[in-house]
């Protein structure tokens, strides 16, 4: 899966194929035509709303392939560079360093296939060393 560039029409329509739902209940589920399906499968990018919908629906997690793009690609000093100073935000904090399966699984591919070496994966992801090289100790260990 390529976290980097995501369309999430294409997605849904995998999806849906997948899970074999007939249009008819789609279109009463999501309050759409056949015609309007049609073109949010050729959407690169869904409103949250009926991405939320669409979830339900598909019983998948569509919002969670943005949540890998950030862990991924966002840069992890821009929360530092505007520091709020003794504000409390009505707005929930999350640790952006949890790493989940498929981001581990996608890193750990990427040095086992030499598509990049273990400093680019660090420079390029901001993944610590010691994790790094934690995660390939452990691929070592259940495949050995």
């Amino acid at each position: 899966m390529n976290f980097k560039n995501i369309h999430i029409g294409n997605l849904i329509e995998k999806k849906v194929a997948e899970s074999e739902i007939k249009s008819c209940r789609i279109c009463q589920f999501i309050h759409c035509t056949e015609d309007q399906i049609s073109e949010m499968y050729k959407a690169p990018s869904l409103d949250t709303d009926l991405l939320l919908r669409w979830s339900k629906l598909l019983e998948y997690d569509f919002f969670r392939l943005y949540t890998q793009h950030l862990i991924l690609y966002a840069p992890p000093g821009a929360a530092r560079r505007n520091p709020v100073k003794n504000a409390s935000s009505p707005l929930p904090v999350f640790r952006k360093n949890i790493y989940t399966k498929e981001i581990i699984d996608f890193i750990l591919e990427l040095v086992t296939t030499g598509t990049k070496t273990k400093p680019e994966i660090m420079e390029q992801y901001k993944i610590p060393k010691t994790t790094l090289y934690k995660w390939i100790s452990k691929q070592s260990k259940n495949n050995g």
